[in-house]
């Protein structure tokens, strides 16, 4: 049996890390914990970007929180958007899954009404419906986003919702 103090503190962790799909820099991080096979990435260790002039309208912030390799399909990012701010319309191959943690958004599929979100919610896009997400115009909202890939893509990114179009927002509620 090897000396304890003789393998490198990093090894193990590492090891558990590729065992579980993450990858070697999400166990060396100071911010991810091994707890017996699962690694816990910690809230607000991630980076967050700003996100693309190409795929939103306003300030997005996207934290890229999981991204695993193969075999694994799955990904996801914590996403906030700023009071106004949107995604482009946009596919998923295999559909998405929206989890609002805070604020409140809208929400649309092609040729459907505006939707309002609100923590709590969970909304389900089927594989390659047209749809849009984002903030209302005075209120922020934060979602977790969750997609699989399928043959590598994850999202078709397609053109921005138009001003006059978003500013339609939701039915008032109790019209007839």
């Amino acid at each position: 049996m090897s000396n304890p103090s003789s393998t490198p503190p990093m090894l193990p962790a590492l090891l558990i890390a590729a065992a579980c799909g993450a990858s070697p820099a999400d166990a060396a991080d100071p911010s991810s914990q091994d707890v017996r096979g699962t690694v816990v990435l910690r809230h607000g260790a991630s980076p967050s970007m700003k996100g693309a002039a190409e795929t939103f309208t306003g300030d997005v912030r996207v934290e890229a929180r999981f991204q695993r390799e193969a075999p694994s399909r799955v990904s996801g990012a914590t996403v906030t958007f700023a009071p106004g701010a949107r995604t482009a319309w946009h596919t998923h191959p295999l559909g998405q899954t929206l989890v609002v943690t805070s604020g409140k958004g809208w929400t649309q599929t092609e040729g459907g009404p505006v939707v309002e979100l609100a923590p709590g919610d969970i909304v389900w896009c089927p594989p390659d419906v047209r749809h849009w997400h984002g903030a209302t115009p005075t209120t922020s909202m934060t979602h977790v986003a969750i997609a699989e890939a399928l043959d590598g893509e994850v999202v078709t990114w397609m053109e921005h919702v138009g001003d006059a179009e978003y500013a339609r927002g939701p039915a008032p509620t109790g019209t007839p």
